[in-house]
């Protein structure tokens, strides 16, 4: 606690509406609590109670201070938690790595045994996690709280709207989830022609420069294909795929997300980003990692398991 501790006794009383109360609630003597109060109005220069024989009534000043003085003990607390959080990961090995369908570990520890050799004392936990908007807003943007990194596709785009840093480690191409109800299924790559009268699903506008760079081309180049648009993805966008018989932007690495969409290659040159994502103020251990990574020559996939 780096507040005036007069600050947790003025809540308290907040809180149970009586000095004798919070002075039980905080294990004192009323005439502790009292001599807080008072002392906090003092320097304040601001009645912040009226007594009554009832028990104390916040002023309108105290109300708007009750409020204010919360958001200050909060933000003090987790001001102290993040410090703790660092000093004590000067010397930390354990990178969480956090991991959904969506964002499978697997790919980015396909390079693990070249990273050890950099920093041979690094290592891992999965923190599993569902693929939810919510959720995606809230790790990313708290990445280092409770998940230090996210492996999967981004560009400057993403990063700057979810508010994190990427490493990339490869590019990796686009390609089409077909549902086996679908013709193209069996196909071992796409062609152009072959997506003539399907629908494919694409990321909204806006979300990635190289898939909006794709939307553009099917649109002026090939109006046989009905492009379709969907906001975020998950397991729902994969179900709507497969119960439509549509074809679904997707990545080699999301060949497991449904038992009965196959990923095919498709005959163009689109490919994005594949890396790390991570905090704008990483720890220490995430330093260690992307320094091992940065160190690594060899990297870089010259192609990608299927």
């Amino acid at each position: 606690m780096i507040y005036n501790p007069q600050l947790k006794t003025f809540i308290a009383v907040c809180d149970a509406g009586s000095f004798s109360k919070a002075a039980e609630k905080l294990y004192i003597t009323p005439t502790a609590v009292i001599k807080q109060i008072n002392l906090l109005e003092e320097s304040m220069h601001v009645r912040l109670f009226e007594r009554t024989n009832h028990g104390v009534v916040l002023t309108g000043a105290g109300r708007s201070f009750c409020k204010d003085a919360r958001k200050i003990m909060a933000w003090s607390d987790e001001a102290v938690k993040r410090a703790q959080s660092i000093y004590n990961g000067e010397g930390q090995r354990v990178i969480r790595i956090g991991s959904s369908p969506i964002t499978p570990v697997q790919p980015f520890l396909e390079c693990w045994d070249q990273i050890q050799k950099e920093d041979p004392e690094l290592t891992f936990h999965i923190v599993p996690f569902q693929n939810t908007p919510e959720n995606a807003r809230e790790i990313l943007g708290n990445l280092g709280t409770k998940i230090d990194v996210v492996p999967g596709i981004f560009d400057e785009q993403l990063l700057k709207y979810r508010h994190c840093l990427g490493e990339e480690l490869y590019r990796i191409p686009l390609e089409l989830a077909v549902p086996r109800s679908n013709p193209l299924y069996e196909k071992k790559k796409i062609e152009m022609k072959d997506l003539y009268g399907q629908h494919v699903m694409l990321l909204r506008e806006g979300s990635f420069n190289e898939v909006d760079r794709l939307r553009k081309d099917l649109m002026l180049e090939y109006p046989q294909i009905a492009v379709e648009t969907f906001p975020f993805y998950c397991t729902e966008v994969f179900n709507q795929c497969e119960d439509r018989s549509w074809l679904l932007m997707s990545i080699a690495y999301w060949r497991d997300v449904h038992p009965l969409l196959r990923v095919i290659p498709v005959q163009w040159e689109y490919q994005i980003p594949y890396g790390i994502l991570y905090a704008r103020e990483p720890l220490p251990v995430v330093n260690r990692l992307l320094n091992a990574i940065r160190k690594t020559k060899h990297l870089k996939s010259e192609s990608i398991s299927r």
